[in-house]
């Protein structure tokens, strides 16, 4: 926060924000559960409450991250898969599904997080690999069908997986 925004806001009663993060946290829920809405930080309170949104957000983009990640691998590298990279694919369908159905309103958001999530998977797919940047295409060639129903068997016996 800049000093202009903390000089014109009044302190609240208690522990600064800048001061103690996680103290100021402890003493803002109790006024919050005391009805004490004087003594609230409301600007910081505010903020906070957004940050969240976007933690859940950016939790379900890094799920897919790593699923986007290992399906480029699976793709471009078929002589290198590995039965990790489909148990990871499919430990990430899980959180990214648990992330979902903790938070439905990210649902107006999948087309962006799908979007995020491919251009950081395209950067490290590069990285693992070895391989040129420009063998990854630049837009996402993966439907979100793709990302959470394409099979990978995790063992070469099962292909139903």
């Amino acid at each position: 926060m800049s000093a202009a925004k903390a000089a014109a806001r009044p302190d609240p009663a208690g522990t600064a924000y800048e001061v103690d993060f996680y103290t100021w946290t402890q003493e803002q829920g109790a006024r919050l559960r005391a009805g004490d809405l004087a003594g609230l930080d409301l600007g910081n309170l505010a903020e906070e409450i957004e940050s969240l949104g976007r933690s859940e957000f950016n939790s379900l983009t890094s799920a897919w991250r790593v699923i986007l990640l290992h399906m480029l691998k699976w793709d471009h590298q078929p002589e290198r898969r590995t039965r990790g990279w489909a148990i990871s694919i499919r430990v990430h369908r899980n959180n990214g599904a648990d992330v979902l159905a903790d938070n439905p309103g990210l649902k107006a958001r999948l087309g962006e997080a799908l979007e995020r999530a491919y251009r950081g998977a395209r950067l490290e797919a590069a990285s693992e690999t070895g391989l040129p940047l420009k063998t990854f295409p630049t837009e996402c060639p993966y439907t979100r069908e793709d990302l959470l129903a394409r099979p990978f068997p995790a063992d070469p016996d099962d292909a139903t997986d």
